[in-house]
């Protein structure tokens, strides 16, 4: 295990007008409603995508506490697919003072890079402000995707506040199984 800092960002979109949306892509995913949320997708997608950035707050969860989650009032996962295959997804929930928060996003290994998260997070916001918010918001941190903040920003999320803590950490991030290694994003599937 080791110690390391961690700077947590908390960003915000405060109108439908400030969203920029991604450049339109020639071969472009589809972004799918989850209409039976279950635990399983929902650990299989966080595991998968967050594996490689250090996303262990969920790991011990039970069977219990994913249903718990998945069970609040509003609460939303899509998911991405290109060429029938699941590339990433993200998940929405809405809070009592009107809020929607983007509750986990990401994109699989394999598909980073391509230009998916800027899609997908333009359909993420999109959907966030169809669902009636007054604010979107969406949190990330050092320990994610060297491009998760930036793609944040580029898409009319401005930064609000940042928070600094060390953390215990196992010494390198997990995977999203053992020995799984990430996929470079030019191989083809």
């Amino acid at each position: 295990m080791i110690q390391r800092m961690v700077t947590t960002y908390h960003l915000e979109m405060n109108d439908p007008s400030q969203l920029n949306r991604a450049r339109p892509l020639a071969d472009p995913c589809t972004v799918v409603r989850a209409e039976i949320l279950t635990p399983e997708l929902s650990r299989f997608f966080y595991t998968a995508v967050g594996g490689n950035w250090y996303w262990i707050m969920r790991l011990p969860w039970s069977y219990v506490d994913w249903q718990a989650l998945l069970s609040q009032p509003g609460f939303e996962t899509w998911y991405g697919l290109y060429r029938g295959t699941p590339i990433g997804y993200f998940e929405l929930l809405p809070h009592t003072d009107g809020s929607v928060e983007i509750d986990s996003f990401g994109l699989l290994p394999h598909f980073i890079g391509r230009g998916f998260g800027g899609q997908l997070l333009t359909a993420a916001i999109e959907r966030a402000w169809a669902k009636g918010a007054n604010r979107v918001t969406v949190h990330t941190c050092s320990l994610d995707g060297p491009h998760a903040l930036r793609n944040y920003q580029a898409r009319g999320f401005r930064l609000v506040r940042e928070e600094h803590d060390e953390r215990t950490l196992p010494d390198t991030p997990l995977g999203p199984w053992p020995g799984a290694f990430p996929v470079a994003p030019d191989e083809e599937a």
